[in-house]
């Protein structure tokens, strides 16, 4: 039997173990991800089978883990970097955005950084800031890297793997909320395509586009307004840059409407970029504005208050029937 089970994180794990197996470039670096097997034991158990050399604890300097994993993907190697959670990223944005994402460019094409930045983020597990941001957006704003985020193990497992052979810069989102998760991994069976959205559900009223944590709220919104008698298609956008307008633009034209759901600020999130282009592509298809459901623009609030924060099934549902009035 190839299908197997398991949580999320455990398919992030299977899936970094498979691609250590096949290629022995393949080395993790990150903080305190070796003995202890990273806060989330995401990489449990694989120092112990790979060795110290292959999983490698890094001092707590993001900067430098980032820096040093940059030279070594230009000297053959295929490093995974874990940041420990999201907002740690930001003292190694410096190397992420001036390096990473433009030595290939740089260089005409001499160097590639075929390295993966793994990115636990998003609320919802009672931390403060710091521990439960959603900065995607900001690194997709800059051509160079490629940024995806699975929302389920099947995905997890295979879109990591992809993300290791890939010869480009990957930034892998992963929503920690959603670690404990479970769901079928088919070790045979790769599925999509991981730059190409997937169409969850099929409908005809109204496209819900959401990605990464939101994926089992939106999953709940098609559900309940589908007792309401209302067909709404989900898709799920997988891949952040770039992004699969395509098949975002075909479902449109066929239902009329789109709510774009993410944990993100609705403020110069990612799905201002996609209403911008959608609206630009489908004018004379759409039957009323393009809406947008996300958190709001503030830092981000205590653990008591996130609950408010994170937009839920309500907010999702009232985005919906808001697009479904006109």
């Amino acid at each position: 039997m190839t299908t197997t089970t398991m949580p999320l994180s455990k398919a992030i794990t299977a899936g970094l173990r498979k691609a250590m197996e096949d290629d022995d470039k393949v080395v993790l670096i990150g903080e305190d991800i070796g003995k202890l097997g990273g806060v989330f034991r995401v990489t449990e158990g694989l120092q112990k089978d790979f060795g110290d050399q292959r999983v490698i604890d890094a001092p707590l300097a993001e900067s430098g883990i980032v820096g040093t994993s940059i030279g070594m993907a230009i000297r053959g190697y295929r490093p995974v970097v874990e940041i420990q959670f999201d907002a740690f990223i930001f003292p190694a944005y410096d190397q992420i955005v001036t390096q990473v994402a433009k030595l290939h460019a740089r260089t005409h094409g001499h160097e590639r950084i075929p390295m993966v930045i793994r990115v636990p983020y998003g609320g919802g597990i009672g931390s403060p800031e710091h521990h439960s941001e959603s900065p995607e957006a900001v690194f997709a704003h800059h051509a160079g890297l490629r940024i995806i985020s699975p929302s389920t193990p099947h995905d997890a497992y295979w879109m990591i793997q992809d993300a290791i052979r890939s010869d480009d810069p990957v930034m892998f989102f992963e929503p920690k909320r959603r670690y404990w998760m479970r769901g079928e991994v088919d070790a045979a069976a790769r599925g999509t395509d991981t730059h190409t959205a997937q169409v969850v559900r099929e409908g005809t009223d109204l496209t819900l586009l959401s990605y990464g944590p939101l994926m089992p709220t939106a999953l709940d919104a098609v559900a309940a307004k589908a007792e309401e008698g209302a067909s709404i298609e989900l898709i799920d956008l997988r891949s952040l840059s770039p992004i699969d307008f395509d098949t975002i633009e075909a479902s449109v034209k066929r239902t009329g409407r789109l709510v774009i759901a993410h944990e993100a600020a609705v403020f110069l999130g990612l799905g201002a970029e996609i209403a911008a282009r959608i609206t630009e592509r489908c004018f004379f298809h759409l039957e009323a504005p393009v809406l947008r459901v996300g958190g709001f623009h503030i830092p981000y609030p205590p653990s008591k208050l996130e609950s408010h924060h994170l937009p839920d099934l309500d907010r999702i549902l009232d985005a919906v029937d808001r697009a479904l009035a006109y």
